[in-house]
């Protein structure tokens, strides 16, 4: 090897390699503990109208590191473990600054009594909103209930109805209580849809359930050519 030119040039090339790695790594991690790069301030950013000040800063606390060795996405964790809080975006800006752009859920409905429903249909824990639509659906339905009560919305417009509660039950069965507080049995989606017994439903209202003039408590549209109805007070 010593009288081989060749073998001694790639030796010494590597050697001269791997020093550069050995200093460029140790200047990596002088970088990281160095004082000289502080961070002074954390920045979040974004209109909170839900999450609490106080949170936040509970979140941010104990963060370590200089400007180089702030672990963003540990930031990033901490804060979308902030109640309201569903995503945020961290990046750094130069030359001591660490900015967290926060956004927050929009509550769209509520699931049950144990926690609410965004406008992405994402369940999500926070304070609860008694105007608010109330899903009942088994776990993982959330987005599903969120499609259909928007849908649903549509087609009822034209009675100036709305849903106040939507249900979908263990079996897939669709159940709706309106504000005015009539309930409708919509049945499993099948060679019909749903919607499509929903927009029979209200198209045909005028013409036929608006003109007796009582006040019903529960119609069951499982039916092909029509509905049934229970009315309250009525027995027998």
């Amino acid at each position: 090897m010593w009288d081989n030119p060749r073998q001694l040039n790639a030796a010494a090339n590597l050697l001269a390699g791997l020093t550069a790695l050995l200093l460029a790594y140790a200047g990596l991690q002088l970088l990281l503990r160095s004082p000289l790069f502080p961070v002074t301030e954390i920045v979040v950013r974004g209109p909170l109208k839900n999450a609490e000040r106080g949170d936040i800063e509970a979140a941010l606390k104990g963060l370590g590191g200089n400007f180089f060795a702030v672990d963003l996405a540990a930031v990033r964790v901490r804060l979308e473990q902030v109640p309201w809080v569903r995503r945020v975006d961290v990046r750094r800006v130069w030359p001591d600054r660490i900015e967290a752009g926060v956004e927050e859920h929009v509550a769209f409905a509520r699931w049950g009594d144990e926690a609410l429903v965004n406008t992405f249909g994402e369940k999500f824990l926070g304070k609860s909103n008694e105007s608010l639509p109330i899903f009942t659906g088994p776990q993982g339905s959330e987005g599903e209930l969120t499609r259909r009560y928007r849908r649903f919305v549509e087609l009822l417009a034209p009675l100036g109805e709305a849903p106040e509660r939507v249900i979908l039950t263990p079996r897939h069965a669709w159940q709706l209580r309106l504000a005015s507080g009539l309930n409708l049995e919509l049945g499993r989606d099948a060679a019909e849809p749903v919607e499509q017994r929903l927009a029979r439903f209200v198209a045909a209202y005028p013409d036929s359930l608006a003109r007796l003039g009582r006040r019903f408590e529960h119609v069951d549209l499982r039916y092909p050519n029509g509905f049934a109805l229970r009315v309250a007070g009525l027995k027998g």
